[in-house]
């Protein structure tokens, strides 16, 4: 793990391991690790690591995310997602830095903004009206 994807993630402070099973909502101002099965979301979280056997089924909301294994779900993180070599990822990011490895799967949509929670519109410009002589 690089020196700044570690400052960006933080202290792993819950760790799901890989012969766990979970179903449900984790909430967490902290950094999660998940080497097992969620079958549900991260939300608020610090930090969130997907170990490279580890599957998430379901959305992330997070400051930093690092994939390393499977997420069927949304990512959402207003710092950074960095998706390394044999990691999948099935559904659509939104954050302001991304990093994708060689190798890695992504099929989704990808939302980049440089403020934290920005939503991007699309900016659509009226036609000039055309002037209608009598």
């Amino acid at each position: 793990m690089k020196k700044e994807t570690v400052k960006t993630i933080g202290k792993v402070d819950t760790i799901i391991g890989g012969n766990s099973d979970i179903k449900g909502t984790i909430a967490s101002k902290s950094t999660v690790r998940i080497d097992g099965k969620l079958e549900g979301g991260i939300s608020n979280a610090e930090g969130v690591i997907v170990g490279e056997h580890g599957e998430v089924n379901g959305n992330i909301n997070a400051q930093s995310v690092m994939v390393s294994g499977k997420i069927e779900g949304n990512v959402s993180c207003s710092n950074t997602l960095e998706i390394l070599p044999e990691a999948q990822i099935y559904g659509d990011i939104q954050t302001p830095v991304l990093t994708i490895s060689e190798g890695a799967i992504f099929e989704g949509n990808c939302t980049m903004a440089k403020e934290k929670n920005k939503i991007i519109e699309p900016e659509f410009k009226p036609k000039p009206k055309e002037k209608i002589e009598r």
